[in-house]
C-alpha cells in the first residue's frame, strides 16, 4: 500500500487531470440516458403474462387497454362522439365502449345491466382505451385537452405519464435540497470552511462519472434515476470523511503533508474498501433478483460506490494536498462537542441498551415479515394528486375494473362458446369482447369484416377480452386471476396466454416473493465473509450483522404495527440498502475499538471510541436521513416517497443500534471476540 500511496501523492496532476476529463465526458453522456418508468417492464423474461403480451404482439396489431377515460353527464349519443373525438388523437390505437359489446339499436333497459353498467352509469361514460407506450406522455395530455379537467382518467398509461413528467422535477428538487443540507452538515462537522468544498467536489465527480457511464446500459429504471445519485452521495460521504480526518490528525505528528496523506492513505484504505465492499455486495445482492428492477439499481448502486471507493483513494488525495494551504487558512472552531461526556454516558447504559435491543429484535423480525403489500403501481398515487382522484372518482361510479385479454387456438369454437360461459359465469366478470360473444360461433369468419378479424381472430389465436370488476393489486384481484387461469386451463390444457396489468401484477408478485426468499440471505451471507476476512475475526461479523439487521427488522416492521400496507418494492430495495449502507458505522466503531482496547480497558475503550467515531458517523446518518426525509416528502410517487421513509427511519436507527447497542456487544463478549480474532491481544487490567 506504501507504493500506490507514494504514487498518488506524486502524480497529482495526472490523477486530477484524468477525473476531471472523465467527469466532463460522462456529463455529455447523461442525458442520452433514457430512463423507464412502466414496472411491468421489469418482469421476467420468463413470466406468463410477458410471454403472453409477446404472443399477443407477434398475432394481433394493438396492445391491451391500459387507460380509462370517464365522460360526465353525457347522453349516449355525445359519449359516442366523445368515442370519436378519443380514436382521432394522435397515439390512441384503439377506444372501446358500449357499442363494441351490445347493438344501440336496441333500448339499453332491454339488455344485460351488468354488461351496460360496465360502460354506461348515472349519465357517466367509461371508455377503454389503449394508448402507444411509447407516446403516452404526449398522448394522454392530448386527451386531457378533448376531456378537460372536469372528467377523469386511470391506468398504467396515465399513472407512466404522471410519473415521468413529476419525477423528473422531483428528483432535480430531491439533488438540489441534498447537495445543500451536505454541505450544511459538513461545514457543522469540519474544522476547515474548505473542507466541505473539496468533499463536495470529491462526490460530485464520482456521481457525474456513475451517472455518465449508465450509458453503458441504454435505459435505466425510475427508481435507479430517483435514488441513485442521493444514495451514492449519502453512502459513499463518509469515506471523504475518514480520509480528511486521518490526514488532519496525522499532520501534527508528521514532517510535511505528502507524509501525512500516505499515512493516512494506508490507515484509512483498508477501513474504507472493507466498508466500501460491503456496501458494494449489499447492492450487487439485488442484481440476484429476477425482477429486473433489482439488477438495475443494484448494478447502478454498486457501480457508484465502486467509483466512489476510487475516487476517494485516487482523485482525493491530490485535491486535498493541493489545497492543504487553504485547509490552515479557512480553519474555524468546532461546532460539535468532544463526545468525551456522552461515550461516558453510553458506557454506563450499553448493557441495558444491549438487553432492550434483544427483546425488540424478536417481534420486529417477526413483524417485519408479516407486512401486507402493494406489488404494482395501482396504488402509486393517492388523492393528493390529480391522479388519485380521477381514479377515486372513476371507482366511485363504476367500481374498480380492469381488462384481461385470453388468446386461446381458433378453430374449436364449441370450446370457445364453453369457455366464455364459464367466463361468464364467475361473478367478477362484467364482459365479454370475443368472436363467440360478440359475432356468434354460428357465423363464419368470412363474413366478418377486416376490422373485426384483426380484433377477433388471428392467424392462430381467438382473442377474448374480459372486462373484470376488480383493481389490480390486491388479494381479491390475484383471486381472480387465478380463476380466469384454471378456467382456461380447464378448457384448454396449456394451450392458452392470459395478459393484462392484474396478470402482471400477481406475476410480479410471484417473482418478487420468491426473490425475497434469497436476496437478503446472500447479502447477509456475502457481508458476513467480507467481515471475516477483513476483521480477521469469526465472532465480530456476527456481532455486527446482527446489530445492522435488527436495526433492519424494526425498521421494516413499523408498517405492521401501525397497520400500513408496503411497496414490495421499497421493502424489497431498502432491506439490502439499508443492511449494506449502515453497516460502515458498525465497520468504523469496531475498527476504533479494536484500536483502542489493545491500550486501555474495556469501559474506557468504549468511551475514547465514541469519542473519536461520532462526528464521522453523524455526519453520514445525518446527510442520509435527511435525505430519506426529503425523498418521502418531496416525492408524489408512492414507492419513492416509502423508500425514503425507510431511508429516513433505517438510518436513524442503525446509528442508534451502532452507537448504544453495540458497545454492550462488544462489552459483554470482549473476551471472546479477543479468543476469536486472529492475532489480537487486548490490554488487561482490573476493571469495575
Amino acid at each position: 500500500m506504501n507504493k500506490i500511496s507514494e504514487w498518488i501523492v506524486t502524480h497529482q496532476k495526472k490523477i486530477i487531470f484524468v477525473f476531471v476529463l472523465m467527469a466532463v465526458i460522462s456529463a455529455m453522456c447523461q442525458p442520452f440516458v433514457s430512463v423507464n418508468y412502466d414496472i411491468n417492464d421489469y418482469l421476467p423474461d420468463d413470466s406468463p403474462s410477458t410471454i403472453a403480451l409477446d404472443v399477443m404482439a407477434e398475432e394481433f396489431e394493438g396492445d391491451i387497454p391500459n387507460l380509462r377515460v370517464m365522460i360526465s353527464d353525457v347522453t349516449v349519443t355525445e359519449a359516442l362522439q366523445y368515442k370519436e373525438k378519443l380514436e382521432q388523437i394522435e397515439g390512441v390505437e384503439d377506444v372501446t365502449w358500449l357499442d363494441d359489446s351490445v347493438s344501440l339499436e336496441v333500448p339499453l333497459e332491454m339488455q344485460d345491466q351488468k354488461t351496460i353498467e360496465t360502460y354506461y352509469k348515472n349519465q357517466c361514460a367509461l371508455f377503454s382505451v389503449t394508448v402507444e407506450e411509447e407516446n403516452a406522455i404526449r398522448t394522454v395530455n392530448d386527451i386531457r385537452k378533448v376531456i378537460g379537467d372536469d372528467n377523469a382518467m386511470t391506468g398504467s398509461a396515465a399513472s407512466t405519464a404522471v410519473a415521468t413528467e413529476n419525477t423528473v422535477t422531483e428528483v432535480s428538487k430531491l439533488t438540489v435540497f441534498a447537495v445543500i443540507f451536505v454541505f450544511f452538515v459538513l461545514c457543522l462537522t469540519t474544522h476547515s470552511w474548505i473542507e466541505p468544498v473539496l468533499v463536495m467536489v470529491g462526490l460530485g465527480i464520482s456521481v457525474i462519472i456513475n451517472n455518465g457511464t449508465n450509458l453503458l446500459f441504454g435505459e435505466i429504471s425510475f427508481v435507479t434515476n430517483a435514488a441513485g445519485s442521493v444514495l451514492q452521495i449519502a453512502v459513499s460521504l463518509d469515506y471523504s470523511i475518514f480520509l480528511i480526518h486521518r490526514f488532519e490528525e496525522y499532520r501534527k505528528s508528521e514532517k510535511n503533508d505528502r507524509e501525512a496523506m500516505i499515512l493516512a492513505l494506508k490507515k484509512t484504505t483498508s477501513s474504507i474498501l472493507s466498508s466500501g465492499l460491503t456496501t458494494v455486495i449489499g447492492f450487487f445482492a439485488l442484481t440476484l433478483m429476477k425482477f429486473k428492477i433489482g439488477p438495475d439499481l443494484g448494478i447502478v448502486l454498486a457501480k457508484g460506490i465502486a467509483i466512489s471507493l476510487i475516487t476517494v483513494i485516487v482523485f482525493m488525495p491530490p485535491l486535498i494536498l493541493k489545497f492543504s494551504r487553504y485547509l490552515d487558512k479557512t480553519q474555524h472552531r468546532s461546532f460539535m462537542p468532544d463526545f468525551h461526556g456522552f461515550g461516558r454516558f453510553v458506557s454506563k447504559r450499553c448493557i441495558p441498551m444491549f438487553c432492550i435491543f434483544i427483546l425488540i429484535v424478536v417481534p420486529a423480525c417477526l413483524g417485519a415479515n408479516a407486512n401486507d403489500y402493494y406489488y404494482g403501481s395501482e396504488h402509486i398515487y393517492d388523492e393528493r394528486t390529480q391522479y388519485g382522484q380521477d381514479t377515486n372518482q372513476i371507482n366511485d361510479i363504476f367500481g374498480k375494473n380492469d381488462t384481461y385479454v385470453l388468446l386461446v387456438p381458433k378453430g374449436d369454437f364449441a370450446t370457445e362458446k364453453k369457455l366464455s360461459d364459464d367466463l361468464h359465469d364467475l361473478p367478477e366478470v362484467t364482459d365479454i369482447i370475443s368472436y363467440v360473444d360478440t359475432v356468434g360461433a354460428e357465423i363464419p369468419v368470412e363474413y366478418l369484416t377486416d376490422s373485426q378479424r384483426e380484433q377477433l381472430i388471428s392467424q392462430n389465436y381467438s382473442r377474448m377480452v374480459l372486462s373484470v370488476n376488480t383493481d389490480t393489486d390486491s388479494h381479491d384481484a390475484f383471486d381472480v386471476v387465478e380463476e380466469v387461469r384454471n378456467t382456461a386451463k380447464k378448457n384448454y390444457g396449456d394451450e392458452y396466454y392470459l395478459a393484462g396489468a392484474g396478470v402482471s401484477t400477481y406475476d410480479l408478485m410471484d417473482t418478487i416473493t420468491v426473490d425475497m426468499q434469497y436476496v437478503n440471505m446472500v447479502a447477509i451471507g456475502a457481508i458476513f465473509l467480507v467481515l471475516l476476512l477483513t476483521l480477521k475475526s469469526i465472532s465480530l461479523p456476527v456481532i455486527l450483522v446482527l446489530c445492522i439487521e435488527g436495526a433492519v427488522w424494526i425498521n421494516v416492521a413499523r408498517p405492521y404495527f401501525f397497520g400500513n400496507i408496503v411497496f414490495y418494492i421499497s421493502y424489497l430495495i431498502i432491506s439490502s440498502v439499508q443492511l449494506g449502507a449502515t453497516v460502515d458505522y458498525a465497520i468504523l466503531f469496531t475498527d476504533r475499538y479494536m484500536e483502542n482496547r489493545k491500550l486501555m480497558n474495556k469501559r474506557q475503550t468504549i468511551v475514547k471510541t465514541i469519542s473519536s467515531v461520532m462526528v464521522s458517523i453523524i455526519t453520514s446518518a445525518s446527510v442520509m436521513t435527511i435525505v430519506g426525509f426529503l425523498m418521502s416528502k418531496i416525492s408524489t410517487h408512492g414507492i419513492l416517497e416509502q423508500l425514503g421513509d425507510f431511508l429516513a427511519y433505517g438510518t436513524v436507527l442503525s446509528f442508534l443500534s451502532v452507537v448504544f447497542v453495540l458497545p454492550g456487544f462488544l462489552y459483554l463478549f470482549d473476551s471472546l471476540i479477543e479468543k476469536t480474532t486472529y492475532n489480537i491481544e487486548f490490554y488487561e487490567s482490573k476493571e469495575e
